[in-house]
């Protein structure tokens, strides 16, 4: 926030004082915090992990929200929450009609939000606890996305600094890159930070489409989601110069097959059925071939690592492409990333259970194990992922069946359960890319909130708190 307060003072755009008050609030009641459990026992167990992370990310969001109440800028308590839980689990879905007219240090906040959460606030703050005298491997292992927390060095606070020393170096890469491709140094910063962390907030009311003609600018922003939407921990292999275990890795392979796949679809969709409808609302500079290839790519990127950017509006194209971006909103990025949703590992290891059911079926006495990257997978790990997967089928239907309960029409109902559980941003219906979230009702923003953060913390880290088991003593 204080960093933010330097922005607004840099820009002189009239809220530096507001946010700095929000500052000194948030300090005054961590210190008070800190001050009353100061003797407290200082171990971290599972259970403590869970309870930590939850609360963790409930207290982080409303302390989020004072910024926007403080400078006015989202009045209404209810969607300054909502603005800020999209922020914090990079869901990126925003309430704002009007994002131009915001003050620069405000936008700057909106963004901060979720280049932090992007890697996560507990593997940000893994880096601190040591010093508290805190292990942070429990809050990693509750916090870190996808099924498995790769640790790239023996020591889990080792391994926090690796990962965000990647993600600040990719942040400035991009920023410089989109500075010298043309853009305003200021957009630059935060749509560096708002394609890292896979969140999809812009400073402009269109996104991306904003510079629609200025292809390169898009083409930068396409590889940066490309990369946060793979694992971080292979990007630190490349870096190393291991870039055979890069190419070796199953689920790097299929991540990049499933993207080029499904772009090469879109682009033939859009450029043979959907090109004039393109055309008509967005600016054309290249040729339609090289346009229709530029969206269809785009949108497929930003819909699979869940950034949530816009430069066209998918559901306006075919019936076809709406239906399939829907049904990409279920895929997620690779596990390790910053990207939401299911996670390509998850698909990868569920095919590949379903298909060795098959021989498992002739071959009844035979041991058949799933194999990941030349290595057997325990049965407890396909077991949670199947789990998981039905548990994330289950709540998207009761999510879409709620926001039908207070209103919505079928494709919002869906669209909006999709869009917020694997924390992609634009859904269907009302809630379309070049829509907002401002018209839901002030329930329904609150529920999704909830969809968001079950989406970011994978499920059982919030879901395992309202099992009467958890809280029993053992």
């Amino acid at each position: 926030m204080l960093v933010a307060a330097l922005v607004s003072g840099l820009y002189k755009d009239g809220v530096t004082i507001e946010i700095t008050m929000a500052a000194i609030v948030t300090m005054l009641i961590g210190l008070v915090s800190m001050f009353f459990t100061r003797d407290h026992k200082k171990e971290v167990k599972p259970k403590e992990g869970y309870i930590i992370v939850t609360f963790g990310w409930l207290v982080m969001s409303a302390s989020g929200v004072l910024p926007y109440l403080f400078t006015g800028s989202i009045p209404d308590i209810t969607n300054a929450f909502f603005e800020t839980i999209s922020g914090y689990t990079t869901t990126g879905a925003s309430i704002l009609n009007d994002i131009e007219s915001l003050p620069k240090g405000i936008l700057f906040w909106r963004s901060l939000t979720h280049w932090i959460g992007g890697m996560g606030i507990i593997v940000l703050a893994i880096a601190i606890l040591p010093l508290l005298g805190i292990g942070g491997m429990q809050l990693f292992a509750a916090e870190a996305p996808g099924p498995s927390a790769d640790k790239l060095h023996p020591r889990i606070t080792d391994t926090a600094k690796r990962l965000w020393l990647i993600y600040v170096g990719y942040t400035v890469a991009e920023t410089l890159l989109l500075k010298l491709a043309g853009m305003d140094f200021f957009d630059a910063v935060n749509h560096a930070m708002a394609t890292l962390s896979t969140g999809g907030f812009s400073t402009k009311n269109t996104s991306l489409a904003f510079w629609n003609d200025q292809p390169l600018i898009q083409y930068i922003v396409i590889l940066f989601m490309f990369l946060a939407g793979s694992n971080f921990v292979l990007s630190y292999f490349a870096f190393k110069g291991k870039v055979q275990k890069v190419i070796r890795d199953e689920e790097f392979k299929f991540y990049t097959g499933f993207i080029v796949a499904f772009s090469v679809i879109a682009a033939l969709v859009v450029f043979f059925q959907a090109q004039p409808k393109v055309s008509e609302s967005f600016p054309m500079v290249l040729g339609y071939g090289e346009s229709a290839f530029r969206h269809a790519l785009f949108q497929v990127l930003a819909v699979v690592t869940t950034t949530g950017f816009v430069t066209a509006d998918f559901t306006a194209w075919t019936p076809f492409l709406t239906i399939f971006f829907f049904g990409l909103m279920f895929l997620g990025g690779s596990a390790g990333s910053t990207a939401g949703g299911i996670k390509v590992m998850r698909h990868l290891l569920i095919i590949k259970n379903g298909l060795l059911e098959f021989k498992r079926t002739l071959h009844s006495n035979a041991i058949i194990p799933v194999r990941y990257n030349n290595k057997t997978v325990a049965e407890s790990i396909v077991y949670n992922i199947i789990g998981f997967f039905v548990l994330y089928m289950l709540l998207f239907i009761i999510g879409a069946l709620v926001l039908a309960f207070m209103g919505l029409d079928f494709e919002s109902s869906i669209g909006g359960a999709a869009t917020s559980l694997g924390n992609v941003g634009p859904g269907l219906g009302s809630l379309n890319p070049l829509s907002n979230f401002n018209s839901l009702p002030a329930l329904g923003k609150w529920w999704c909130g909830f969809l968001m953060i079950l989406g970011r913390l994978e499920l059982f880290t919030v879901l395992i708190l309202f099992s009467p088991y958890f809280w029993r003593k053992i």
